[in-house]
């Protein structure tokens, strides 16, 4: 006798805008998702003009479609976590936070995206108060480098004990846990700072990885992250886990040439090697 058996996938969404040069935004997310054996559901905020010189022009999506997106999303695919990126323009942080307030029980991560890697800002400077109200207060993680949480909270970040303390006031707009991201830090050495509520701090330390291929290293850790959360890890083990995941990944990336820029990180190391083309 046969019997039908039904598999599930382990869902995640991404609210983020789109790169179309291919190594960040909503294209790292679902590369990641993917690399790490989970199903990628996407609602697209923006759309750059990007490659891996920089980025170009930036075209926001209307509000009414990014609302009608996230309906069609959750009221079929329900994610077991979500990863959230580039929110630039406060109508779109009123719908998502409006539409996210129900999901009491599904893990949220936030990557506060606000200025590209190679330097390009993101996010209008309006927009990062309103972050703050509305938003902080439905993360279980909010994961800002040294350069944005500067922005939050006006004061310059440059050695572990600035990134404790950036984290600790972070941590007072209601999210339940802050990752300070140190990759920019001077050092062989990049520190991240985790600062929970309750105040728990946990400092994870590795060497640095010298490479030109970067680009979209925020928005990768985030959603590898929120892959490990989705699977079941508590959130020191989806950190340590997705720390290794961007570690690999951009340790076998470093010699792959994409563009004439700074190129991505290498997501399907592991078990998809991407193909090294040698130029005559």
């Amino acid at each position: 006798m046969e019997m039908n058996t039904q598999y599930q996938y382990i869902k995640l969404l991404t609210i983020a805008g789109s790169d179309s040069g291919g190594g960040a935004g909503i294209q790292a997310d679902l590369k990641t998702f993917s690399a790490l054996g989970c199903y990628g559901m996407s609602v697209i905020t923006a759309v750059t003009s990007q490659n891996t010189c920089g980025v170009r022009n930036i075209l926001g999506v209307q509000g009414n479609h990014v609302a009608s997106q996230l309906d069609a999303v959750l009221e079929d695919l329900p994610p077991r976590a979500i990863k959230i990126g580039m929110l630039h323009r406060p109508e779109i942080v009123e719908i998502v936070s409006e539409k996210l307030q129900a999901l009491n029980e599904t893990p949220i991560v936030f990557d506060p995206v606000m200025v590209s890697t190679s330097g390009d800002p993101l996010i209008t400077l309006e927009t990062v108060e309103l972050l703050k109200e509305k938003l902080f207060p439905l993360c279980d993680l909010v994961t800002p480098n040294l350069d944005e949480a500067e922005t939050l909270e006006g004061f310059p970040v440059r050695n572990k004990k600035d990134m404790e303390e950036v984290g600790k006031r972070i941590l007072h707009y209601g999210s339940k846990a802050v990752l300070v991201k140190g990759g920019h830090l001077e050092g062989n050495q990049v520190f991240d700072v985790l600062c929970q509520r309750g105040g728990k701090i946990t400092i994870f330390k590795g060497e640095k990885i010298s490479t030109s291929n970067s680009h979209g290293t925020g928005c990768t850790l985030s959603s590898a992250i929120a892959s490990f959360l989705a699977q079941g890890k508590n959130l020191e083990e989806a950190v340590r886990e997705g720390r290794e995941y961007v570690r690999n990944a951009l340790e076998s990336g470093k010699e792959i040439r994409t563009g004439k820029g700074k190129g991505p990180l290498n997501h399907f190391f592991s078990p998809i090697e991407m193909k090294k083309v040698t130029e005559s």
